[in-house]
């Protein structure tokens, strides 16, 4: 089996909530995501998803992918699509960095994988441990009293696992988590995500603040050895997303004792394939992990869906259900929370069928 053409498309989504804020006064109010499909000489085709978060979240953007694909996918026709570590070494050699771009592709070649095999992909990254997986619902950034709102509305749909935006002054956002942690119950989870909004001297404020609620936190300045002076100083869990870059500053952090969770994105690691070497070190080490990717869609979520069924129980933290943020559906049958879980696909590959017709027309073909 060869790979034959490498088609690029690009939908825009609208948040069903109109704006999504973060630290720093970031926001959007939509998203441009592209959707890769990968067809083969046997007429098996894959698809994969990534979606920045905008232009100012990570060293991605959403134009840049189309770009990234067309300078890179020359080098990938021709080659064996089922071999997942030869197209990763391929995809590096030919272009340095542009983790985000590779990424749809390497999705899209796990997705023949499944399909070649009969197997869904969490059978084959190493096996379905179970049937849905309980995902977190992310809080945008706004006053104490209609964050803590719309905690009480997220849980009335099922969520227990919650990530308030902060990151801002520090007095609000002592505020924020204590009037959100105040509505809920004691076996929910609750994350303060500053998203590296914090400066130390302020970050330390918030910690001291409130370190006698039940509330972890999440990458508060934009450095390791900035978050790891504010974790020697509080007793809170803390997670680390936005240093976690692949594995080589995993080992680092975890050296460093550093966090108690990470965050996995599959984007900003390259795809599933990289994303399964640094989750498979976490299980190893004993490391708890959420695990997602900057945005996206029902590829995206039917991705993350396969990467958090194949993980082991008690490593992990939580997920994330994109496609229930946004307005397009671009596979019908895709998974969506019920009763509290994301359901785990069953069909091969991805287990999922997208309906090119909400694609439009490929804006880069590589063949």
């Amino acid at each position: 089996m060869k790979i034959r053409s490498i088609d690029v498309f690009q939908v825009t989504y609208s948040l069903l909530d109109q704006k999504y804020s973060w630290s720093n006064d970031l926001y959007i109010t939509g998203v441009v995501s592209t959707i890769v499909r990968v067809s083969t000489d046997e007429g098996i085709s894959g698809y994969g998803e990534v979606c920045p978060l905008g232009p100012a979240y990570m060293d991605a953007f959403a134009m840049g992918v189309p770009a990234g694909i067309a300078e890179l996918g020359p080098a990938l026709i021709g080659m064996d699509p089922l071999q997942l570590n030869l197209l990763n070494e391929r995809m590096d050699l030919a272009l340095g960095g542009h983790n985000y771009v590779k990424s749809p592709i390497d999705i899209a070649c796990w997705d023949i994988l499944g399909k070649v095999s009969g197997l869904p992909v969490a059978t084959l990254m190493g096996g379905r441990y179970r049937d849905g997986v309980p995902p977190y619902r992310a809080i945008s950034q706004r006053g104490p009293e209609e964050m803590a709102e719309d905690v009480l509305k997220y849980r009335a749909q099922g969520y227990r696992r919650f990530q308030l935006k902060v990151g801002g002054n520090p007095n609000e956002d002592i505020a924020r988590i204590r009037a959100c942690r105040a509505v809920l119950e004691p076996e929910d989870i609750l994350v303060a995500d500053a998203n590296t909004g914090w400066l130390p001297h302020e970050a330390m404020r918030v910690v001291n603040g409130v370190r006698d609620v039940d509330v972890y936190i999440e990458q508060p300045c934009s450095s390791l050895q900035e978050c790891l002076a504010v974790r020697k100083n509080t007793t809170l869990p803390f997670v680390l997303d936005e240093v976690i870059r692949g594995v080589v500053p995993l080992v680092e952090a975890y050296n460093l004792g550093a966090m108690d969770v990470v965050n996995l994105k599959i984007s900003r690691l390259g795809g599933l394939t990289k994303a399964k070497a640094a989750r498979d070190l976490c299980q190893s080490l004993g490391i708890a992990m959420t695990l997602e990717d900057s945005w996206g869609g029902d590829v995206t979520t039917a991705a993350i869906a396969h990467f958090a069924g194949s993980t082991r129980a008690e490593h992990y933290f939580t997920a994330t259900d994109f496609n229930s943020y946004v307005d397009i559906e671009v596979a019908p049958d895709a998974p969506r929370m019920v009763d509290g879980l994301l359901p785990v696909p069953s069909g091969p590959g991805l287990g999922i069928t997208v309906d090119e017709s909400t694609l439009g027309a490929a804006i880069v073909s590589v063949s």
